[in-house]
C-alpha cells in the first residue's frame, strides 16, 4: 500500500470517528440545555415598560429553567443596534431578544436598508402579549368620542397638531391611519419617546396623541387626559366602559402593540421548543398576567408557528400604511 493511499485511509477513519463522536455530544448539549445563565437583549433603555417587562420575564424563566436569566439593554437606531446583535449571536439558545412589533413588522417597510430580516434572521419564540393603542386628547379639548373629535378637527384643518414617539412608530402610523380613513387634516409632531408626548399633551401643546396603556392609563385614571376610544377589535379588561373605534363607526380599525421573545435563526428546535414551554408558564402565572393587563394587554403566548404567522400578517397590515402615510426614514 502506497504512503498516500494510507494517509487518505487514515484521515478518512479519523474524520469518520470524530463526526461519530461528535453525535451524541451535539444531542447531550441540546438536552442539557441551559446549563448556563441565559442572555435577552432589548432594544430600549432600562426603566421604560418594555424593560419593566423584560425583567419580570427574566426573573420567571430563571426560576423555571434552573440557571440565570439576565436582560442586557442595548437602546438606539430604531432597534438596528440589538437586531443586528441578536442575529449575529452563537445559535445556542443562550441570547435571545425581546423586540416589539415596530422593531420586526413597521422597520421592514419604514428603512430601504436594515441590518437584519425580521423573518430570516430569526425564529421566534414566543408572543408575550397582544396590546392596544387609546386616543387620548387633552382636556381642553370640547369633544367626548371619536365622532365628536373627528368633527373638531375637520371644522380646523391644519391648525391642530398631534405627537408620537418618533416617526414610524405605531403611535405615529395609527394616527396616520385614522387621517386617511376620516381625510383629517391635522399636524404630526415627532418626539423622542412617550414620555416627552405626554408631557406637551398634558400641557396643551399638542392636541391628541395614540399611545399604549402602559404610558396613558394612569394619566387617564388621575383625570389628566380624556380617552376617545381603543384600537382593539372588541372591548378590554383594563377600560371595559371604552368603545372600540369599530363600535364608533370605523369599520375594520385596528392597531396592535405587541411584543415577542425571539431567538437567532438556527437555533436548535429542541432549545426553541423548551424556551416556548417556559413561557407559557410565565404567561399563565398570575401576578404577570395582571402586570400585563395593568399596562392595557393582554397574555398572548401560542407555538412558535402561530407567532410566526403572526409576524408575518403584522408585516403586511403595516406596509400599506407606511406607504400611503409618506413616511421615510432613510
Amino acid at each position: 500500500m502506497t504512503p498516500t493511499l494510507l494517509t487518505r485511509r487514515r484521515i478518512m477513519r479519523d474524520t469518520l470517528a470524530i463526526a461519530a463522536a461528535g453525535l451524541p455530544l451535539v444531542g447531550r448539549a441540546q438536552a442539557d440545555w441551559p446549563a448556563r445563565p441565559i442572555r435577552i437583549l432589548i432594544g430600549t433603555p432600562p426603566g421604560d415598560s418594555s424593560d419593566a417587562s423584560a425583567r419580570q420575564i427574566a426573573q420567571r424563566l430563571a426560576a423555571i429553567l434552573g440557571q440565570p436569566v439576565f436582560v442586557d439593554n442595548k437602546p438606539g437606531a430604531h432597534g438596528f443596534i440589538v437586531g443586528d446583535l441578536a442575529k449575529s449571536a452563537p445559535k445556542d439558545g443562550y441570547t435571545l431578544m425581546l423586540s416589539s412589533g415596530g422593531q420586526m413588522a413597521i422597520n421592514p417597510s419604514l428603512y430601504k436598508k436594515m441590518p437584519y430580516d425580521p423573518v430570516k434572521d430569526f425564529v421566534p419564540v414566543a408572543q408575550i402579549n397582544n396590546g392596544f393603542l387609546y386616543l387620548a386628547v387633552n382636556n381642553s379639548l370640547p369633544v367626548r368620542d371619536l365622532k365628536e373629535f373627528i368633527a373638531y378637527v375637520k371644522a380646523r384643518p391644519g391648525k391642530l397638531s398631534y405627537g408620537s414617539g418618533g416617526n414610524g412608530t405605531t403611535q405615529h402610523l395609527t394616527m396616520e391611519l385614522l387621517k386617511t380613513r376620516a381625510d383629517l387634516q391635522i399636524a404630526h409632531i415627532p418626539y423622542r419617546g412617550s414620555p416627552l408626548v405626554l408631557q406637551d399633551l398634558l400641557g396643551g401643546q399638542i392636541a391628541c396623541a395614540f399611545d399604549a396603556g402602559a404610558s396613558i392609563l394612569p394619566q387617564a385614571r388621575q383625570g389628566k387626559v380624556r380617552l376617545l376610544g381603543i384600537t382593539s377589535p372588541t372591548r378590554v379588561a383594563s377600560t371595559p366602559d371604552l368603545p372600540t373605534f369599530q363600535e364608533q363607526g370605523m369599520a375594520g380599525f385596528e392597531a396592535r402593540v405587541w411584543s415577542g421573545l425571539f431567538a437567532p435563526a438556527g437555533t436548535p428546535p429542541q432549545v426553541v421548543q423548551r424556551l416556548n414551554a417556559a413561557m407559557d408558564q410565565v404567561l399563565r402565572d398570575e401576578e404577570f398576567v395582571e402586570f400585563i393587563r395593568k399596562s392595557g394587554g393582554e397574555p398572548a403566548g401560542g407555538s412558535s408557528e402561530a407567532f410566526g404567522r403572526f409576524l408575518s400578517s403584522e408585516i403586511a397590515r403595516w406596509a400599506p400604511v407606511v406607504r400611503e402615510s409618506g413616511a421615510q426614514v432613510d
